[in-house]
């Protein structure tokens, strides 16, 4: 499942990214396999998207999101 697909509340561990370039931007974020995410808020638009991962509130676009492979 994609982190894009994700409500408000509900949460998960990343486990892979489908886009190595964009991985590693990710990573430097704190975005690691292995950490657990949650969905805090959506954007009324629903772009950006609001997470929570390593202590700390990151906001992502939607298409950065569906980079992330979680289970």
């Amino acid at each position: 499942m994609k982190l894009s697909h994700l409500k408000v509340g509900e949460t998960g561990t990343i486990v892979a990214f489908t886009d190595l370039d964009m991985s590693v931007k990710l990573m430097e974020m704190g975005c690691l396999p292995g950490e657990i995410v949650e969905i805090e808020k959506y954007a009324p638009l629903g772009c950006p998207i609001a997470i929570r991962v390593a202590g700390y509130q990151l906001c992502l676009r939607k298409t950065e999101a569906a980079v992330i492979i979680i289970q």
